[in-house]
């Protein structure tokens, strides 16, 4: 389990290290690593999702690892509640941000290995908060910088800690 302690109440996630190891493994290193303590909730979009885990406090994008292989094709859906890597057109490009979907978001899952197919890789769910993660995709959004849909109150996760 992942505690993720933000400044509008605490979430907890369950990892799926059988459908997802690397995802999963590759998320709960971040952790450890104190990668996630101190950063935002940088786009909200009420009705899709709340993405997080690339940005700290003074809106500069943290140093990650190297990107991780897409697992999305492993039976796992976006579903509300669900937590899956982020990532740009690339599909094997995921790092450390991670989003949680707020409703169900079938056009986000895997339905073949080409570029516009491969989707979004679950690997975990919510278990405890999902109230939290639905005050946050409610939070007021703008822009900041080039960015859209940025909260116009810092939403801050504050610390993450992986719980036995």
């Amino acid at each position: 389990m992942i505690v993720l302690h933000t400044n509008h109440g605490a979430i907890t996630l369950e990892l799926d290290f059988d459908k997802a190891p690397k995802t999963a493994a590759n998320f709960e290193q971040y952790v450890k690593e104190g990668h996630y303590n101190g950063t935002l909730f940088h786009r909200v979009i009420d009705g899709f999702m709340v993405q997080g885990g690339g940005f700290d406090t003074d809106f500069e994008q943290k140093p990650t690892r190297a990107t991780i292989d897409n697992e999305a094709d492993n039976g796992l859906t976006n579903q509300k509640g669900t937590v899956a890597m982020a990532r740009t057109q690339d599909p094997h490009s995921a790092s450390a941000q991670f989003f949680v979907n707020v409703s169900d978001n079938d056009f986000l899952n895997h339905r073949d290995k080409s570029l516009q197919g491969w989707g979004y890789c679950v690997f975990g769910r919510v278990v405890e908060g999902m109230d939290v993660i639905d005050n946050i995709r409610q939070v007021a959004t703008g822009r900041r910088g080039m960015h859209s849909d940025v909260p116009t109150e810092d939403v801050i996760l504050e610390r993450a800690e992986v719980k036995s």
